[in-house]
């Protein structure tokens, strides 16, 4: 019972650090190989992630430089940034991909601020169904004084509070930062 609130505690963070790299799959105008991530390219019939298979590099802070090991893969990693949802069209220039990031529009970032948003409810929703989770195995405890159960609980809300409070600051963070031009 005594780990309880700790256990819960790491199980939380992997929360806040999903949210976090959900984050980092977030174009904000500054080029960032973070966002070629989720795109996998169609490598000797197995997907396959970009960085897998090609080195990026960033030449200037709104360009990426992508530099496959087979040259023959340029054609199919230009058509698997072509059919994301990255909104970039892929400069192929040959033997390497060029990719570059306008800034976004006043719009574009007030939409990035609410997929933001969501992101950081949706991992608040996480955190409270494992606050519950735990409440549930406190309760479930035999021959465990009501006093005690409920010392317990509030500890497990405390650190609840704590975490819920964290993905709001990861949150405003990343709302500046999209909204700063």
């Amino acid at each position: 019972m005594e780990n309880l609130a700790k256990e819960m505690r790491e199980a939380m963070l992997k929360s806040i650090e999903n949210l976090k790299s959900q984050f980092n799959t977030l174009r904000t105008g500054r080029a960032s190989a973070s966002v070629l991530d989720r795109i996998e390219v169609d490598y000797y019939g197995a997907p396959t992630p970009i960085h897998h298979i090609a080195t990026i590099s960033t030449p200037e802070p709104q360009q990426l430089l992508i530099k496959p090991y087979d040259r023959g893969d340029v054609k199919s990693i230009v058509a698997a940034i072509g059919a994301s949802d990255l909104g970039i069209n892929p400069v192929n220039e040959g033997n390497q991909i060029r990719l570059t990031f306008p800034t976004p529009t006043e719009e574009r970032r007030r939409e990035l601020v609410k997929v933001a948003k969501r992101y950081t409810e949706e991992a608040k929703v996480a955190i409270r169904n494992i606050r519950r989770d735990y409440m549930d195995i406190v309760k479930s405890e035999e021959g465990v004084s009501e006093d005690y159960q409920k010392r317990i609980e509030a500890e497990l809300q405390k650190v609840t509070d704590e975490l819920i409070s964290m993905s709001d600051d990861v949150c405003k963070k990343k709302e500046s930062e999209i909204m700063t031009i």
